[in-house]
């Protein structure tokens, strides 16, 4: 058997959990409190004082193999509480050993995040976490690293500044790794930077992935530097969280700001905004103020202290509108989102998940709204078969909505029909939903 293979939860019946274990887990009377999980009692003094009393379904089952020191790949919906299960195993380890936690994340935003939880979790143990990331002071941050930190949050080129430039910083002590977004850390952005702090990494350590899509080829890569790794999959890759309803008009892009203006009179609370680059965004989110609407902006462009300023003030409401690349797709954890609107589709379809995850979160309910201009039959079939699911078309009655332009059959298709190529990709002929009338 290869050192690297990959298990199944059910199927791992050399790591004591078997089927039979899992059946009496599943049933046992605790499984609705975090009593029973392996949490030390300090540990459950702080889940007390952070008045978390039920473990979310990612939670219950993580949480028990990482205490027991398990490499482990979770996938859980966005919003089901990822890092509270990395961050009770890998504080508790800690608090049993000599070494550090390193955590990998994608963006500044999700490290403070993480950060914040991770600090109160680590409290009673007299534990002390580092944030590393780009836009904030270096030398703040080197001060940071001579205190010993036991849990250090990065983004990854910030933290090979420290290792391989600056020379404050040495991994070699890191027995629990934690790689937060796992399919984004190890896709070909990251993935050379990844290899690079691997290499500082011993061999010898605990290495824990958490995302709400994982991938095929992402799982196979990131099993190469795990040993042994016990697959926790609450909802397929690129489930989408049960209670947020979504919406897609079909628009012409010259008709999106009419339509986008008459959604914001519909509802009243607050609303996140994806937009696919930060010179539009930055347009937007003038055109928005000009409306009477309070909105703020959130891109690479912007520093650390604007991104911040941005996002605290639409936390407690000073703005409503949070205008966003995909930069907050996934380092955003604001509890009562109304409504998120994807005013251009993403790239990846994945990051779609990722977006409307930013709503509905912690069991309350949400609503995602997506518009799709008519040439993008192909992106929309992308996401649906991802997600697994139809976006129901709406019309608006004041605006002019569209329909999808469907792929022309191509000149080597044959005659009878069947598949047909869109923007370089093959599809089957869809239902009626979107067929030209």
């Amino acid at each position: 058997m290869s050192t690297y293979a990959l298990f199944e939860l059910k199927c791992d019946s050399a790591s004591g959990h078997s089927l039979q274990k899992e059946e009496e887990r599943m049933t046992d009377p605790n499984q609705h409190t975090f009593f029973g999980l392996g949490i030390a009692p300090k540990l459950l003094e702080s889940l007390e004082r952070m008045k978390f009393k039920t473990p979310t379904p990612i939670q219950h089952k993580a949480i028990p193999i990482g205490i027991e020191g398990k490499d482990l790949m979770g996938v859980a919906q966005t919003g089901t509480g990822k890092t509270l299960a990395f961050a009770i195993p890998m504080v508790q380890r800690l608090a049993q050993s000599k070494g550090i936690g390193l955590v990998l994340v994608p963006t500044r935003e999700l490290a403070l995040q993480v950060e914040e939880t991770v600090r109160k979790v680590a409290q009673p143990f007299g534990m002390f976490s580092a944030v590393l990331i780009g836009g904030a002071s270096m030398e703040e941050q080197v001060r940071a690293v001579r205190r010993n930190p036991r849990v250090i949050i990065a983004t990854p080129g910030r933290l090979i500044d420290h290792v391989t430039i600056r020379r404050s910083l040495k991994l070699d002590a890191v027995n629990v790794l934690v790689l937060d977004e796992a399919d984004r850390m190890l896709d070909m952005g990251f993935a050379p930077q990844i290899e690079e702090i691997l290499r500082y990494v011993p061999r010898e350590r605990q290495t824990m992935l958490f995302s709400a899509t994982m991938p095929r080829e992402i799982m196979s890569m990131a099993s190469r530097h795990m040993k042994l790794p016990v697959n926790v999959e609450v909802a397929p890759s690129g489930t989408t969280v049960e209670k947020i309803v979504q919406e897609l008009f079909i628009i012409r892009k010259e008709a999106k700001l009419a339509l986008l203006e008459k959604v914001l009179t519909q509802y009243r609370g607050s609303v996140l905004l994806f937009i696919r680059t930060k010179h539009h965004a930055s347009r937007l989110s003038r055109d928005l103020k000009k409306m009477g609407h309070s909105a703020a902006e959130i891109h690479s462009d912007r520093s650390l202290g604007q991104r911040k300023a941005a996002l605290e003030g639409f936390k407690v409401g000073r703005f409503r509108i949070l205008v966003a690349t995909d930069i907050a797709s996934r380092g955003i954890d604001v509890k009562g989102i109304e409504l998120v609107i994807n005013y251009d589709l993403p790239d990846d379809a994945e990051n779609y998940v990722h977006r409307i995850g930013r709503t509905g979160r912690a069991g309350m309910e949400g609503r995602a709204i997506s518009f799709a201009t008519p040439d993008q039959f192909g992106v929309v079939t992308e996401i649906q078969r991802l997600i697994r699911a139809d976006i129901p078309v709406a019309k608006h009655p004041e605006v002019q909505t569209e329909e999808f332009l469907l792929p022309t059959r191509s000149v080597h298709a044959p005659a009878g029909g069947g598949q047909k190529r869109f923007m370089g990709r093959s599809f089957r002929s869809r239902g009626s939903r979107f067929r030209r009338k």
